[in-house]
């Protein structure tokens, strides 16, 4: 790549008043200027923000640069929020309309510095401006006329916590030698046995020689004119696979123009398909049914809204080892840089990438369509060619919206969601499946259907429905779920609030608890209600007594809400093709939807998703009178092959030898069977009969290969609610493997019900999982630490185990 001319140049920042000063000629000389973070928001280059409110003011950026003498060049700013002014030199240069929109400045050869200055405008000025009211309100903001902003609306939106909005130079700044081929794009395609990529560039002028490499292959292009769009087919290409299910094969392409590289990159072939008939939503890659599973992103540094490509493949690498394949990119946030599409495709994760239009009746004027066709440009060329985009989607609850609200289905009609956005699609990224909005329904139902299409289900959790209800909702496709108010881990609560009792009363608590505008509750009310119906507790009289406990109990109940959901929609016979859970990671600090704290340290239903996600898994689920039915999901694309061991375990251990099965399942496959089936006789293992006594406490099972080596395991404790007691024999022990690895067991001598790794500074393979009576579990720490510190506590244990 050619030299960036601003590599290393000082960004400046100052505020005026709104509409105070038209010309960087017209600024203050009293004006107190600061170092600006480029790429960065105005918010992450102040060090103090105090009671600023950032959209009340104008916003000017200034710096200088030199390029070489005789050189042309041309400046790119990819991406100012939001509304904007540009001065090169002094004279009035381009203006930025949507913060989705790369700026580009041709600037003539010369000598000399170029001195670059930004206006970003008053948001607040701006919707203050009277125009066209839409047809409907959105619920998520009280300022309606950010319908007409192509703007993110984070920190403007109260749903995602006390955050600022973002305002700023929040993309990469370049100057460089003017390039002498544009645009460049290449969408990728399986065809049989085959790859199809399209090439396409503009030239400026015909070229005598234009040679596309794809891998080993070396293609000569057509290039009698100044643009190219050609076809080219590579024969026999390996396919690209989400991780879960094979590997995610990319192939390095270079596009070649007289003898100079003027493009690189990767792509990879796949076909993927959303059949969408009647309610029922099946996703299918390369030919193979999947479910997907992982969570809706947000932007790993809010604040800043930029991070580095290590910083990007850690947030990432942990979502892969998690056993996630899909994430969903939110129609109320941004757009993501280009390092995370190229991390997700060598990474192997699907990307669910909603468009950013949000709740809002999206206006049909020409500015503001223009707008929106270059943002759709500029996002097409971005992911052409990756294969990791598995769905384009018109926006988050844009029909759900006005469909709450009552407005009849001939007043929602969206050209922009129905027609122009489609269109789009088709003709850049072709074969890309496309819904028109999440949720949305596919029969003509209302989109607040949640069995009808694709879905947002909040009946676990938001609507306080009880866990059954999961199986009775009949969801095909949850592109979010699962909103809880998730406390984090103890270490965490105290790191951010100084201890547990600040838990429900501190304002900076309550303020990071997610909750729907104008709503008279929040989710940690939610969760409050799941652990009095599922441990038989008042989570308020704990939490006076015993604050760390009310947020285990808290965190318990999510545990098991996300398990019950997950275990049904990844059974053998579900009707369900994906579910994403609200959100990954929080925003800010506190007990949000995220399954990460927003330090980056997992939360307790982070492992039980995990467990449930691997690409081989096994569980348990209770159905009733029917007995436990042991699940077996095989994702990969390896065939398994060895025994399955149920343990039935009493009180204080199993009451006798495993029971073994042979168990066979062909790549990309599942199996059910019932634990009667593998005892081979009536048991009332889950005590749903209730003849007398409970016999049993706990069910295991282990599925292991022919080495004996253990694939998957799960635990059921029989009967939901489970009294602390003083003491469940809980032992734990680390022994040193390799520097910075240990080896730490965790026993019990009584069923253990949420065992919580509790180690400081340290990453532990699992967390809050189930002991069977007198069994015991091997696990992984990792860390840059001399030695394990910590302590194993259980739900139902008053005692803890230190870590020896």
């Amino acid at each position: 790549m050619s030299t960036d001319y601003l590599d290393g140049v000082e960004w400046r920042l100052t505020a005026t008043p709104a509409g105070a000063c038209s010309h960087p000629d017209e600024l203050p000389a009293d004006a107190q200027w600061q170092p600006a973070q480029v790429p960065g928001t105005v918010v992450s280059s102040i060090e103090s923000v105090g009671d600023l409110q950032p959209d009340l003011l104008d916003w000017w950026f200034l710096a200088s640069a030199t390029a070489p003498e005789g050189i042309a060049t041309t400046l790119t700013f990819g991406g100012i929020a939001t509304r904007a002014t540009i001065w090169i030199g002094g004279v009035e240069s381009a203006r930025a309309r949507s913060m989705f929109v790369p700026v580009s400045i041709d600037l003539e050869a010369g000598s000399g510095p170029v001195h670059i200055a930004v206006r970003i405008e008053s948001m607040d000025a701006h919707l203050k401006k009277r125009r066209p009211r839409g047809r409907w309100r959105s619920s998520l903001v009280a300022q309606q006329g950010l319908r007409h902003e192509r703007t993110t609306l984070l920190g403007r939106a109260p749903v995602y916590g006390p955050l600022p909005p973002v305002i700023g130079l929040w993309r990469p700044v370049e100057l460089r030698e003017r390039p002498t081929v544009r645009n460049i794009r290449m969408h990728a395609a399986a065809r049989g046995t085959d790859g199809t990529v399209r090439v396409r560039a503009d030239l400026g002028a015909p070229a005598t020689s234009v040679v596309v490499r794809i891998g080993a292959e070396k293609i000569s292009i057509p290039s009698d004119s100044d643009r190219i769009d050609a076809s080219v087919v590579v024969p026999d290409v390996a396919l690209w696979w989400p991780h879960t299910h094979g590997e995610p094969t990319l192939y390095p392409w270079e596009l070649e123009v007289d003898g100079s590289v003027v493009g690189s990159g990767a792509l990879g072939f796949r076909s993927v398909h959303l059949d969408r008939a009647d309610r029922a939503v099946t996703l299918t890659v390369n030919g193979i049914r999947m479910f997907a599973r992982g969570g809706c992103w947000v932007p790993p540094d809010p604040t800043r809204m930029w991070v580095d490509a290590d910083r990007m493949r850690c947030e990432l690498e942990r979502i892969r080892d998690a056993g996630h394949n899909m994430v969903r990119v939110v129609g109320t946030l941004v757009y993501e840089q280009r390092e995370f599409w190229s991390l997700c495709a060598e990474l192997g994760i699907l990307v669910w990438q909603d468009v950013m239009v949000a709740t809002f009746d999206p206006p049909d004027d020409e500015d503001f369509v223009e707008a929106f066709e270059q943002e759709l440009a500029e996002l097409t060329g971005l992911v052409g060619g990756n294969p990791a985009l598995a769905v384009v989607s018109g926006g988050s609850e844009t029909q759900q919206q006005p469909t709450m609200l009552g407005v009849p289905a001939d007043g929602q009609y969206m050209s922009l969601l129905e027609k122009l956005i489609p269109e789009f699609v088709e003709s850049e990224l072709p074969g890309t499946p496309y819904v028109t909005s999440s949720p949305s329904s596919t029969t003509g139902e209302l989109h607040t259907h949640v069995g009808d299409g694709i879905a947002h289900y909040f009946g676990v959790g938001g609507y306080l429905r009880p866990l059954s209800d999961v199986r009775t909702a009949r969801v095909r496709f949850a592109a979010e779920c699962l909103a809880f108010s998730i406390p984090p881990e103890r270490r965490s609560v105290e790191k951010m609030f100084g201890s547990a009792t600040v838990a429900g009363h501190h304002p900076d608590w309550k303020a990071a608890v997610p909750r729907d505008r104008g709503s008279s509750w929040d989710f940690e009310d939610v969760r409050d209600h799941y652990v009095r119906e599922l441990f038989g507790v008042d989570p308020h009289l704990v939490r006076r007594d015993d604050a760390e406990l009310y947020l285990d109990y808290g965190r318990a109940a999510v545990c098991e809400a996300v398990s019950a959901s997950y275990m049904h929609w990844r059974r053998t016979d579900s009707e369900c093709a994906g579910a994403l859970v609200l959100t990954l990671r929080d925003l800010v600090p506190g007990a949000g939807w995220g399954l990460i704290d927003s330090a980056g340290i997992p939360k307790a239903p982070w492992y039980s998703l995990a467990r449930l996600s691997s690409a081989v898994a096994v569980f348990l689920v209770d159905d009733g009178l029917d007995g436990l039915t042991v699940e077996l999901v095989v994702d990969s694309a390896e065939p398994v092959r060895g025994t399955l061991r149920v343990t039935l375990h009493g009180a204080t251990g199993a009451t006798g030898d495993p029971y073994e099965c042979p168990v066979e399942l062909g790549a990309h496959s599942s199996q059910r069977m019932s634990v009667d089936r593998v005892l081979g006789s009536f048991t009332d293992a889950g005590h749903a009969y209730r003849f007398g006594s409970q016999t049993y406490a706990a069910v295991s099972v282990d599925l292991v290969d022919s080495s004996g080596a253990t694939l998957a395991q799960a635990v059921h404790l029989v009967g939901a609610r489970h009294a602390r007691q003083n003491g469940i024999g809980l032992e734990a022990h680390a022994e040193p493997v390799d520097d910075g690895v240990w080896s730490l067991t965790v026993s019990t001598r009584w069923a253990a019900q949420y065992v919580c790794i509790d180690v400081d500074g340290l990453e532990v393979s699992d967390s809050w999982f189930h002991l069977a009576p007198g069994s015991r579990r091997i696990l992984t720490v990792t860390g840059d630490k001399a030695k394990v510190t910590g302590h194993v506590r259980a739900l139902n244990s008053v005692e803890r185990a230190q870590i020896c």
